[in-house]
């Protein structure tokens, strides 16, 4: 397995609401009348932790190095926000301890057999069997940031 993760700390169930301008923009398809030129008014806002955090007391950061979830939109220096409430399913990303090592797979049924997959083709996937395997949590939201 190439990818090691870094716990960046929980989420803080006392932090404040940060609200930041969030001006509603809409992708039109085709053309069905004139906007309302009321829209560009709206006070809309956006609070991140609203946004990506849905339970708190349950949700936990992690900093990705590694390959191995290129494909799955996971990069070398993303930060995982991942919720520890949310009971895994297939196609789920989630963060497990597998033999001692911290690793983050997306869960799969392979011919029956629960399996961690990468998202490199470099990488088998990894059948649970005969594997201690603990599940940390599922991965809730992947943020990207980019080199400016």
């Amino acid at each position: 397995m190439t990818i090691q993760l870094q716990i960046l700390g929980r989420a803080d169930d006392a932090a404040p609401a940060l609200a930041l301008p969030y001006p509603l923009a809409l992708g039109r398809a085709g053309l069905s009348g004139f906007p309302s030129p009321a829209q560009d008014y709206e006070g809309r806002t956006l609070d991140l932790n609203k946004r990506f955090i849905k339970r708190p007391s349950a949700t936990f950061f992690l900093s990705v190095t590694g390959d191995s979830m290129v494909r799955l939109g996971i990069q070398e220096g993303d930060t995982l926000v991942v919720d520890r409430s949310l009971d895994p399913r297939p196609g789920h990303i989630i963060v497990a301890m597998v033999d001692g090592e911290i690793t983050v797979k997306r869960y799969e049924m392979v011919n029956g057999v629960p399996c961690l997959c990468s998202g490199n083709p470099r990488y088998a996937p990894i059948p649970l069997i005969d594997l201690e395997c603990q599940v940390w949590g599922v991965v809730r939201s992947v943020i990207h940031e980019y080199t400016v």
